[in-house]
């Protein structure tokens, strides 16, 4: 058989995105065409399907690309099945790109300023194939690690100034160092996949598409502190994740990867995958190690921290996939070039999920201390419709909003938290002018309530206190004073809450009412909603001025309330109109209030 890099590779998206879009019948379709063709026949076995991970811009999927050697490869977008016997009959067979099938302009564009180190993989390996990973640096990380001794590794991962991506970014060297001064020979080393913000999933992304990167980074992290024993605490709703990484584990163990005498390096490590339940808590550490036990997944006060007395009462060090992914990276090119990337502050690079009004959604990777503005027109195409930006929400439920003021501000870990927000683990969600921030953060604490434990009284009762005040406030029915009981209450629970969550749930009321207060007393004095958003504030009647005769609102209304003729202003029959909201979210104009 030719060697990999003189095939012809038909690379397909196949994460969870490009399944749930058909990727595994466009790979059917492939296999298919080839056999009706003879194109096994006419170009032997150089031809080869491969099923990759994914690629970011999961809201084109299927992404297809077509490598032939020697050529620049092409990404074809929106691949459905029926599209393939064209790519193959007049791509592959006779060299004609489909032109009109390629990925647009705004491909080129999502990936130019990126910078992908630990996404490098995914997208071009095929995630289940340990030849594949060994073809591209796999396990060169981990060769040479154990030609250091276990502290000149860990002086190497604070050389490289790489910090915790779950969130906190604490300095990761310096966390594996408490960890390895422990006294004792039973350790344990925990990666925590429990990925549970809205909108974030690029952990699952890693998992999917390089589980052995993940294994090799827990796999030095294990030498370098000394554990024997190592678990990854995945939500059980990410089947496909699950499904790969043990296929993966399974492999290591039957190659002599991981267990006894580990590649033959001289150390051992057993890794084993914990299920879990999907309870946002359980991404808290002591929560999440309480889960493994098999108790409730319930946060305990700390000190002692998790590298004193961790999991079964053994010095226990825990990072998130992120992290681990990119440890390997620091090995395979050293040190000074992971920390020639970023800020002084935030070296390497930070994966972002961008969701929510902007046009091109999914996960970018790029160099920290890159502009918001860069992210989310230069990489993600801009505001979906044109619409003006109004705010970004950084760093998950327990992040902050910030302004269109903001948006210059670098993302990186200080760069967020001095503006107000957090980097957290990376999810960003885009607002326009047409979002309440008022709603916003009643969306955002009505999460974090929803997933409090109720173990403290402050999580418990505090944030359900606020939800309901929130509430009244979207309704029209606040009370004067309310601002400043929500700010109090916030600093009060910040304070006294047992763990992370109910500690940083206020954030989102907290920014918001910094930047935006004046959209909370138009709901409280006025009852007015600036952003026509809030359903009850709402009196769906148009707005002259702005209607520009379009008939949008027409086309989308799903009980005929609209009346509207060409070139005539649209009327909305309140007697027909059920409030849906579906006309205010079709207009462009804002011309519905």
């Amino acid at each position: 058989m030719a060697a990999i890099e003189e095939q012809i590779r038909v690379l397909i998206c196949q994460g969870t995105g490009g399944l749930a879009s058909g990727a595994k019948e466009v790979e059917l379709a492939f296999r298919a065409e080839f056999e009706k063709h003879g194109v096994d026949a006419k170009v032997g076995k150089r031809c080869t399907v491969v099923g990759t991970g994914c690629r970011g811009l999961c809201a084109n999927d299927v992404l297809v690309d077509i490598v032939i050697p020697g050529q620049e490869a092409v990404t074809y977008d929106f691949v459905k099945a029926e599209l393939v016997p064209q790519l193959v009959e007049e791509h592959i067979l006779t060299g004609q790109v489909v032109e009109k099938k390629k990925a647009g302009p705004y491909y080129q564009k999502f990936l130019e300023k990126q910078m992908r180190v630990v996404f490098s993989r995914c997208g071009t390996i095929d995630a289940e194939s340990l030849e594949d990973f060994l073809a591209h640096d796999g396990f060169v990380g981990i060769r040479k690690a154990v030609t250091m001794k276990p502290q000149e590794v860990i002086e190497e991962v604070k050389k490289s100034g790489l910090r915790g991506r779950g969130g906190g970014g604490f300095p990761t060297g310096v966390k594996w160092s408490f960890c390895a001064a422990s006294p004792g020979t039973d350790k344990y080393l925990i990666c925590n996949a429990d990925e549970g913000d809205p909108g974030a999933f690029m952990d699952r992304s890693i998992l999917e598409g390089d589980p052995y990167g993940l294994i090799e980074g827990m796999m030095i992290a294990s030498y370098a502190i000394g554990a024997k024993n190592g678990y990854v605490y995945v939500r059980a709703e990410y089947p496909l994740a699950i499904k790969r990484l043990q296929k993966a584990i399974d492999v290591c163990y039957e190659k002599g990867f991981l267990g006894k005498n580990c590649l033959g390096l001289g150390f051992d490590f057993d890794l084993r995958i914990k299920a879990g339940a999907g309870a946002f808590v359980c991404g808290e550490e002591t929560a999440l190690m309480a889960s493994i036990e098999g108790e409730r997944g319930m946060p305990r006060p700390r000190p002692p921290f998790p590298a004193v007395r961790g999991l079964w009462t053994k010095p226990t060090n825990i990072n998130n996939v992120e992290t681990f992914a990119n440890v390997s990276y620091i090995f395979y090119r050293g040190a000074e070039w992971f920390a020639s990337i970023g800020t002084e502050g935030t070296k390497g690079t930070k994966i972002f999920a961008l969701t929510g009004k902007i046009k091109h959604t999914g996960l970018v990777e790029v160099p920290a201390g890159i502009t918001m503005r860069e992210v989310i027109y230069d990489v993600c195409g801009g505001i979906l419709n044109n619409r003006k930006f109004k705010a970004v929400q950084a760093g998950g439920p327990s992040g902050g909003c910030l302004p269109g003021e903001a948006i210059d501000a670098q993302v990186d870990y200080d760069s967020l938290i001095k503006a107000g927000a957090m980097m957290g683990s990376g999810g960003l969600v885009v607002m326009d002018e047409t979002t309440c921030m008022v709603d916003i953060a009643r969306f955002f604490l009505n999460f974090t309530r929803m997933e409090s434990c109720g173990k403290c009284v402050p999580c418990r009762i505090g944030l359900k206190i606020m939800l309901d005040i929130l509430e009244r406030i979207t309704e029209g029915k606040g009370h004067p004073g309310d601002i400043d009981l929500l700010q109090d209450m916030c600093f009060d629970i910040k304070k006294a809450s047992l763990c992370g969550l109910g500690q940083t749930a206020p954030n989102p009321v907290l920014s918001t009412i910094r930047y935006f207060r004046h959209e909370y007393e138009a709901h409280i004095e006025h009852q007015r909603c600036p952003s026509n958003s809030c359903k009850s504030l709402l009196k769906f009647e148009v707005v002259e001025a702005a209607c520009k005769k379009c008939g949008l609102c027409f086309k989308v209304c799903p009980v005929d309330a609209v009346r509207w003729e060409k070139g005539q202003l649209a009327v909305i029959d309140k007697d027909k109109c059920t409030r849906c909201t579906s006309c205010y979210d079709a207009c462009r104009f804002m011309a519905i209030e």
